[in-house]
């Protein structure tokens, strides 16, 4: 028996998510495969935030169709995570943070966190630049002003209290329709070389042999593989499933993964439009010239033959924001929740948030001018990339264990891949900081 939230009164927060629904044994697969859709949605914006824009933007325009394939096989792995957060939720009843916190030594758990909450923060910037950007593309004003705006998408969140889960994520999806239509209508004018696209999604390690290229593929991995979202999917796919058989958690799996694999195919196609968008907009062989997300919105225009471009531009690149707000603000709360069992409320915990992100985005944009936002927003997301294993680590470790899982512990293959996206994603990280000591 599959069990579903109301959308009368199941809150905000996953934490307090109280009324559930009977889903019928009898229901045909499609109906299944329909309620269970939604957390892969809600997932899968905080894989196409403002970060995965600069990265994307910043790639295509350097290194034309080069660095395609490092965003498909970024998306695999995170489908390959996803479920496994996904699996934990569903199969224990607890997420990430709060197996951490009971199965790690305090000092460990409290580390855990902490990383934790650098990730969200670092999101969190991201999400400040980009809405900066788009406010000062769309409404004239200055970048510190368009900083100072975002402030304000605190009160979108407390007016979401009490709404559910159902309903939140009817928003995210049309936030995320927008950025489709308004992306795929852009590629409609730009007209990419589609024969190199395909040659771009073939993996090819001379493309990221020198440190240029090879820190922009580590910052296209922190934006896609985001580290807070192993903690929240984990907690956000339990408002779809309460029975405790073993046979309901099996097929609560099979359906979630669905959701999940699609959910993340989509994202995977929006952030492989960028960098194409960019690459046929404007890179030119020859030419090192890199391009920041800056500067593209003042030269689809031209390069367009339309106004709408820009415009489609900038609103893409709010709603992506906007998106990307409501995943941020309960995975915070998902991860204070667990670590710490300190409760507050999603609006508090949105404050607190954004705050911390305002600081270092309102210093960045005052002390390195108006043409930082690319630049900070791709340091975002290596960021992101640096705490990745932290949050990999545990999550492949206890699904792997059967004192934990039971009968629905990992495959022995499924462990085995995980381990080695560990391996390859930690040991970029450990060349990435190498170089940045000895240069």
């Amino acid at each position: 028996m599959f069990k579903l939230p109301t959308t009368a009164t199941a809150p905000f927060c996953p934490s307090e998510v109280a009324g559930t629904v009977s889903v019928p044994v009898g229901d045909p697969f499609w109906k299944k495969v329909l309620r269970f859709a939604g957390p892969g949605l809600l997932i899968s914006v905080g894989y196409m935030d403002p970060g995965n824009w600069a990265t994307a933007i910043q790639g295509g325009s350097q290194f034309g169709y080069q660095l395609l394939f490092v965003v498909v096989l970024s998306s695999l792995a995170a489908i390959v995570l996803q479920c496994l957060s996904m699996r934990m939720g569903i199969v224990t009843g607890k997420d990430l943070a709060v197996h951490c916190r009971e199965q790690y030594p305090p000092a460990v758990s409290k580390t855990l966190w902490g990383f934790a909450e650098i990730s969200i923060i670092a999101c969190d910037l991201a999400e400040v630049l980009g809405c900066a950007l788009a406010f000062k593309l769309l409404m004239g004003v200055s970048l510190p002003v368009g900083v100072a705006l975002t402030a304000l998408d605190t009160l979108i969140v407390l007016g979401l209290k009490g709404k559910g889960f159902r309903q939140i994520e009817a928003i995210v999806l049309g936030l995320v329709l927008t950025v489709a239509i308004c992306l795929f209508t852009e590629l409609l004018f730009i007209k990419p070389d589609w024969n190199a696209v395909l040659a771009g999604m073939a993996p090819s390690l001379s493309a990221i042999s020198s440190r240029e290229p090879l820190y922009l593929a580590i910052g296209i991995l922190g934006a896609t593989v985001m580290p807070h979202n192993l903690y929240l999917h984990s907690s956000v796919v339990q408002t779809r499933v309460v029975s405790q058989n073993e046979r309901s958690k099996r097929e609560a799996i099979g359906l979630s993964r669905i959701d999940t694999v699609v959910s993340l195919l989509l994202a995977l196609l929006i952030n492989g439009s960028i960098l194409v968008l960019a690459a046929a907009a404007f890179h030119q062989p020859g030419n090192d010239r890199v391009l920041d997300i800056d500067d593209a919105y003042l030269l689809l225009e031209p390069v367009a033959g339309t106004a709408l471009a820009a415009i489609l531009f900038g609103l893409a690149l709010l709603a992506s924001g906007q998106s990307s707000t409501f995943t941020g603000t309960i995975a915070g709360q998902v991860i204070m929740d667990g670590f710490l069992k300190l409760k507050i409320p999603c609006w508090q915990r949105r404050v607190i948030t954004r705050g911390l992100a305002l600081i270092p985005a309102m210093i960045g944009v005052l002390t390195l001018g108006e043409h930082s936002v690319g630049k900070l927003l791709v340091l975002s997301q290596v960021v992101l990339s640096l705490q990745l294993p932290f949050a990999m680590y545990p999550l492949i470790s206890l699904t792997s264990q059967r004192r934990i899982m039971g009968n629905l512990v990992n495959a022995w293959w499924t462990t085995a891949l995980s381990w080695f996206l560990f391996a390859v994603i930690s040991s970029a990280n450990i060349w990435l900081v190498w170089q940045a000591f000895s240069s």
